[in-house]
């Protein structure tokens, strides 16, 4: 499924695939929290156009376009939705500041995409325990990284076997599409579950937790491209921060789309 691309890791041999998953994960929270302090839409433009740009260095653009593509029905859902309400508030421009939002989350959506879809979750477990987060907690948000994609694979799978059964999915109104997908449901949930407990069973016939001093085959070592990038990162983080509380922005940087 095309929707969970965004979290499916590919080994490529890219510069961001060669940072530090530690850089990578500071990076990401950075732009979040850019993304979150701006409401402009043309920065907000600006931050996504660099996003795309990093994406494109990483040479991942296209699963992250894919998963874009299946959340097209969301986005235009917000829209819509955005548009309503704001009418109704009588907010001027109620679809530029539609417009405006949709930005906003392809913004975060692309920010912790270039996360997944260059670290391993083997590498995001070692990022966070070398981070002093707890072994559990770092090993089960592992577990769930590399258990996305998993899951989207079982699922079209059965999708596959449920259409060549004869299964239409996209046959009738919206309500009986949505009951068209309980033929996939029911196995998807059924076989999680199984694998859940398979997972489970693994990790007690392997003592998991009996000792709490762990030794580590590879140590995540921060070099100097890391650093570099932590310094660009944070320079640009509190130029953002001056410009934005206590210098102002340019007038044509507070432009709203007049829709």
């Amino acid at each position: 499924m095309s929707l969970f691309k965004a979290f499916d890791f590919k080994k490529k041999d890219s510069f961001v695939h060669r940072l530090d998953p530690r850089t990578k994960l500071y990076m990401a929270v950075l732009l979040f929290v850019l993304t979150v302090m701006f409401s402009q839409v043309i920065i907000l433009a600006i931050i996504f156009l660099s996003l795309v740009l990093v994406l494109t260095v990483a040479r991942s653009v296209g699963a992250w376009f894919r998963t874009l593509k299946a959340l097209s029905f969301i986005l235009i859902f917000i829209v819509i939705v955005d548009s309503v309400v704001m009418s109704a508030q009588q907010v001027q421009y109620p679809l530029g500041y539609a417009l405006t939002t949709i930005v906003r989350l392809l913004d975060i959506m692309a920010c912790f995409s270039i996360f997944f879809l260059t670290v391993h979750p083997d590498d995001f477990a070692q990022a966070l325990i070398q981070l002093h987060v707890p072994f559990d907690f770092a090993f089960t948000l592992a577990m769930a990284t590399r258990y996305v994609p998993t899951l989207a694979q079982v699922a079209q799978m059965i999708i596959d076997a449920q259409m060549s059964r004869g299964l239409e999915l996209q046959k009738g109104n919206i309500v009986r599409q949505i009951r068209n997908y309980v033929p996939i449901l029911i196995p998807l949930i059924v076989s999680s579950i199984r694998r859940a407990f398979s997972v489970a069973e693994s990790l007690e016939s392997r003592a998991f937790g009996s000792t709490k001093r762990r030794t580590y085959l590879h140590m995540l070592k921060m070099a100097k491209k890391d650093w570099f990038v932590v310094l660009v990162i944070t320079l640009g983080m509190a130029f953002s921060i001056y410009l934005n509380f206590f210098v102002g922005l340019p007038k044509w940087a507070t432009w709203k789309i007049p829709l």
